[in-house]
C-alpha cells in the first residue's frame, strides 16, 4: 500500500475530507509557517485529546505516539495560515466546551466526560461538513480528529504494536487470509 492510499483510508475512516491532504502529498511549503507557537501546556492538551481518540489499551495509545507533538508539526509547517488559526482557535473552543458542559476544563474533567465532549463534537462536525461550501472554514475538530489519526497510524507504536507490520516482506501476497479480530497490515 502507498502512502496516498493510507491517506484516503485515515480520511474515509475519519469521515470526511483530509484538511491539508494535498501538502502531504505534494510535501510541506517552507512559507506556510505560522508565528502561533504551540506551548508545553498545548502539547499535553493534545495528547489528552489524541488519547481519548486513540486510547491506550492492548496496544499504544496516541500518548505513547506523541501525537501532540506531531500535530504541532503539521500544522505549523503544512497547514496553511487561515488553518493553523482554526486549529489554534479550536484548543480554546474545545476548553470552553468542556467547562460549558462539565463545569471544569478538558484536562480536568474525566476519561467518560473527555470521550461523551468528543463524540459530541465530531457529531457537530460531521452536521457540520454535511452543508459546508468550499469556501466555508473546516471544521477544528475535523482536523484534531484526522491528524490524531494520521499520527498515530504513521508512527512507529501505530505501525508495528497496533497494525500487523513487515518491514521488508518477502514475495507480493495479493491474497491473505484474514480472520475477524486479526490487525490490519501497516505499510513500509
Amino acid at each position: 500500500m502507498e502512502r496516498r492510499e493510507l491517506i484516503k483510508m485515515i480520511t474515509l475512516a475519519s469521515g470526511g475530507v483530509l484538511i491539508g491532504g494535498e501538502l502531504l502529498l505534494s510535501g510541506c511549503k517552507t512559507n506556510a509557517r505560522s508565528d502561533a507557537a504551540f506551548s508545553a501546556d498545548d502539547i499535553a492538551f493534545l495528547d489528552e485529546v489524541a488519547e481519548t481518540i486513540i486510547p491506550k489499551t492492548n496496544t499504544p495509545g496516541a500518548k505513547d505516539a506523541e501525537v501532540g507533538k506531531f500535530m504541532t508539526v503539521m500544522v505549523n509547517d503544512c497547514y496553511e495560515a487561515k488553518d493553523q488559526k482554526i486549529f489554534h482557535d479550536g484548543l480554546i473552543k474545545l476548553d470552553e466546551a468542556s467547562r460549558k458542559n462539565f463545569s471544569s476544563s478538558f484536562m480536568k474533567i474525566n476519561t467518560a466526560q473527555r470521550k461523551e465532549l468528543l463524540t459530541e463534537l465530531d457529531n457537530e462536525a460531521k452536521e457540520y461538513h454535511k452543508t459546508k461550501k468550499e469556501t466555508d472554514p473546516n471544521h477544528y475538530f475535523t482536523m484534531m480528529k484526522q491528524l490524531t489519526l494520521f499520527g498515530f497510524f504513521t508512527s512507529k507504536p501505530g505501525a508495528t504494536e497496533a497494525l500487523r507490520y513487515v518491514a521488508v516482506p518477502g514475495k507480493y501476497e495479493g491474497c491473505v487470509p484474514y480472520k475477524k479480530g486479526d490487525k490490519a497490515w501497516a505499510t513500509s
